[in-house]
């Protein structure tokens, strides 16, 4: 045996049997100490947890038990669960789960811990690439806007968080996390900092809304403040900055008091923000750098949720759609509305 993989070897051998919640948080601990998200740890956690229970009812209590048919039952296991409502997990539950896991086991691998990665050839559920499901019409948006009561201090906040999501697009945390010091109302800009990825960013805001948020921090942000406040934007009934759990209730809240037929929650608005502007002829690399999306593609899912262009010439081409009339009607109708919005 070559000098190297013999040390691998006496050094695994040294550290076995090991018991797996030990090194799940020794991992969670090198995740933190490398800055790693906060959200991605608390989450990969979770992922293994999800294991650890599964090889308890097992007997398995040692990483060196783990192979990779063994990982393989477990990703069986994951695929027939079934949830106390009698529902299924998503495939993009069940690869998040396992992509997490893979992490653990190629650090494991990588200290030593184990001779061999058992995950590394384990095969992901493949994911569907749907569009979102609901996106909202200009009208409809504005419905939403409407609903909170500006008369209260809660509802004059509430109007500002909806204002700030319709106008930039911004992630349920990035909203959370908004400081004063963060909008820029003489450039007409708002700073993210630390968003997805750890990554800061600059983006516009609308006039409209920076109005709003200056109504809300003079009249309303005085009288919901606590002993314990931080330079956060919003904050929610108990004086605090808001979670992101907190966010998508108060959202979801008014979205389904708009009646507008549709459901969705903060990122609805972000759908909405895309698909608007990408109608009203934006480069899709400007919406990227809007909503920060590390990856052109994607950003790119919302071109094909954009039907107006689609709709334009087809109606022209396709040689059973509708008569030149109507064609004529339909382009002039489109004409006008982009003539009334600019």
């Amino acid at each position: 045996m070559p000098l190297r993989r013999r040390k691998r070897a006496i050094q695994a051998v040294s550290v076995a049997p090991c018991r797996m919640r030990a090194l799940a948080d020794e991992y969670l601990a090198w995740m933190s100490a490398r800055n790693f998200s906060s959200d991605t740890v608390k989450s990969t956690g979770a992922s293994i947890g999800y294991f650890l229970e599964w090889c308890g009812e097992r007997s398995i209590e040692d990483v060196t038990e783990i192979t990779r048919p063994v990982l393989e039952r477990y990703q069986r296991a994951l695929y027939y669960y079934r949830k106390k409502n009698g529902s299924t997990l998503t495939f993009r539950t069940q690869a998040t789960r396992l992509r997490f896991l893979k992490g653990w086991f190629r650090w494991l691998a990588r200290a030593n811990y184990v001779l061999h990665n058992p995950a590394s050839e384990l095969i992901l559920p493949r994911l569907d690439n749907r569009l979102p499901k609901y996106v909202l019409t200009v009208d409809e948006a504005e419905a939403v806007l409407s609903q909170p009561s500006t008369s209260t201090a809660e509802g004059l906040r509430d109007r500002a968080i909806l204002e700030v999501f319709y106008a930039t697009g911004m992630r349920r945390m990035e909203v959370a996390n908004l400081k004063l010091y963060d909008i820029d109302r003489e450039r007409g800009t708002v700073m993210i900092r630390l968003g997805k990825g750890k990554k800061d960013r600059h983006i516009p805001i609308t006039e409209r809304a920076l109005e709003w948020i200056a109504k809300y921090v003079a009249e309303a942000r005085p009288a919901l403040l606590g002993p314990s406040a931080d330079g956060s934007v919003f904050v929610d009934d108990t004086s605090e900055a808001f979670d992101r759990v907190r966010l998508t209730t108060l959202v979801r809240g008014y979205i389904r008091k708009a009646k507008i037929g549709k459901q969705g929650g903060c990122h609805l608005f972000r759908h909405t923000v895309a698909t608007l502007m990408l109608e009203s002829g934006a480069d899709v690399r400007v919406i990227q750098e809007l909503l920060g999306h590390a990856k052109l593609t994607t950003t790119e899912l919302y071109t094909r949720v954009s039907i107006n262009l689609l709709r334009q010439v087809y109606l022209v081409t396709h040689p059973g759609a509708k008569n030149a009339a109507e064609v004529a009607a339909v382009l002039l109708e489109d004409d006008e509305d982009i003539e009334e919005e600019e």
